[in-house]
């Protein structure tokens, strides 16, 4: 088993891998730090990131931000302001396309020819290290708004060179949730240490008063997620970030459709990412929040597409989460039109704007629920430490290896794939598997008690079906798959 330790990487160290990673492809030539230092002093503030979301965090506003991508930089200016006019957007995206996240650039080469060929995108995203340093910044000039960088790489060592170099002042993802959820064969302990470099990379820009923000992906696979262990591994990117010198954190959760169950999620997650920085010597991050609308199967019906969205706007606006990131009407269709996605930002902000000045009240129930998910995190982090002698980023490595970290429906061969979640009888996500989770015996009768109840109510065995039911049931018009008659 390789070895990765949650160590700083030595300027010296940093420097030499930097020559190797830059001859990853010929646009890898035209990054020069220092002039890439002066280009990010010289930005105007309404296009940086960190400031954006720092005012809208402490006003309490939740800003709105599309998934957006195609493979010609006028094409893709032009979807940009589209979105930002129409569609009212407060932040914007720039999501790679699929060969560059896999570190394949000669085909997104050619998917770059066969799109002006065709006069229309033939990636599924914006191939930025194919494109390079210049046309990056030429994206970022005609923007009046800050652009993020959204992808899925495991390794984003020249991505991240060239888009930061290139102007953006966000970057998504990390050596955890951009390998397990959408890689086979990647090994934790070479993404963790490629994202590293990443962060480092980062953590240089920092040390030259340049803030760029980092958003671990926290949806994972996006199937009926519990908190805990979403929270688990978010807390666990942001810790082996800010090692680095990551100062700004955007942790990311996905809906799971329980209003009480995912505002917990979003409170719970801010207080307990600062607590375990805290701990580690990091006080001085700034933790802001994400909310990813339903990331699941959606209705192929327009209007009830419309519902699902409305739903994941109030959820977000109630949890109080700095930015949520908007799905469209057309989800259960492909890719959707511009025209779409405008539609589906416009309705997610007329819903953030009429809750700005509402509450949800802290019951008993949510309580409950924040106290639940605590309890969870610590427990399986507790054991993640200790695993990993005392290092988070040896003792990641070695969760996942031993089951104590497990993601739900993860492809990767070192995802042990034991856990298995289902929906309680109000539709909160439980545990109707714990698998090897570090779990005492207090979390696991919550989680047998909770689907027991269910189990009473629709007269049905505890059993795998549920699972299957509640997988499509958003698709089906329900949030809970109920047995039909």
């Amino acid at each position: 088993m390789k070895e990765v330790i949650n160590q700083r990487i030595a300027e010296k160290d940093f420097l030499a891998a930097r020559e190797e990673v830059l001859k990853g492809w010929p646009t890898g030539e035209d990054v020069d730090l220092k002039e890439a230092f002066k280009y990010h002093q010289a930005m105007d503030e309404k296009k940086r990131m960190v400031p954006v979301i720092t005012q809208a965090d402490r006003q309490g506003k939740t800003l709105i931000q599309p998934r957006a991508g195609v493979a010609l930089p006028e094409e893709h200016i032009s979807l940009l302001q589209f979105l930002l006019e129409e569609g009212e957007a407060d932040l914007l995206p720039t999501t790679i396309d699929s060969y560059t996240r896999q570190n394949q650039y000669r085909e997104a080469e050619n998917g770059i020819k066969e799109s002006r060929e065709m006069g229309r995108s033939m990636l599924n995203g914006f191939p930025a290290v194919n494109h390079g340093v210049g046309i990056c910044r030429g994206v970022i000039e005609a923007i009046p708004a800050p652009v993020q960088v959204r992808h899925g790489t495991p390794d984003a060592r020249l991505l991240a060179e060239i888009t930061l170099a290139g102007g953006f002042t966000d970057f998504e993802g990390g050596g955890l949730s951009y390998n397990l959820p959408y890689a086979k064969r990647v090994d934790p302990a070479d993404t963790i240490s490629h994202w590293q470099y990443v962060d480092r990379l980062i953590g240089y820009y920092q040390e030259q008063g340049i803030n760029i923000n980092r958003e671990p992906f926290g949806p994972l696979t996006g199937t009926l997620v519990p908190p805990s262990i979403s929270h688990s591994v978010g807390i666990l990117e942001a810790l082996l970030a800010a090692e680095q010198g990551v100062k700004y954190l955007s942790l990311g959760y996905g809906q799971n459709g329980n209003l009480i169950q995912d505002v917990a999620a979003l409170q719970t997650l801010r207080d307990l990412s600062k607590r375990y920085l805290a701990e580690a010597g990091h006080a001085d991050v700034q933790v802001t929040t994400v909310f990813h609308q339903w990331m699941g199967g959606f209705p192929q019906d327009e209007a009830k597409a419309y519902a699902v969205i409305s739903w994941g706007s109030a959820a977000a606006a109630l949890g109080r989460a700095t930015k949520v990131i908007v799905k469209t009407p057309h989800e259960a269709m492909g890719i959707p039109t511009r025209e779409a996605n405008a539609a589906g930002l416009k309705t997610t902000k007329q819903i953030v704007n009429m809750l700005q000045d509402q509450g949800i009240e802290q019951t008993k129930r949510l309580d409950i629920e924040k106290e639940m998910i605590s309890k969870e995190v610590d427990q399986i982090l507790a054991r993640v430490l200790e695993i990993g002698d005392g290092d988070w980023a040896r003792g990641a490595v070695r969760a996942f290896e031993a089951g104590i970290l497990d993601i739900p429906f993860a492809p990767s061969r070192y995802n042990s794939g034991k856990i298995m979640p289902a929906r309680d009888n109000h539709g909160a996500v439980r545990f109707l598997n714990t698998g090897k989770l570090p779990f005492g015996k207090e979390v696991q009768a919550f989680h047998e008690k909770k689907l027991d109840e269910r189990a009473q109510f629709e007269e049905r065995d505890v059993s795998f079906q549920m699972v299957i039911d509640d997988i499509y049931a958003i698709g089906k018009g329900m949030l809970i798959g109920r047995p039909r008659d």
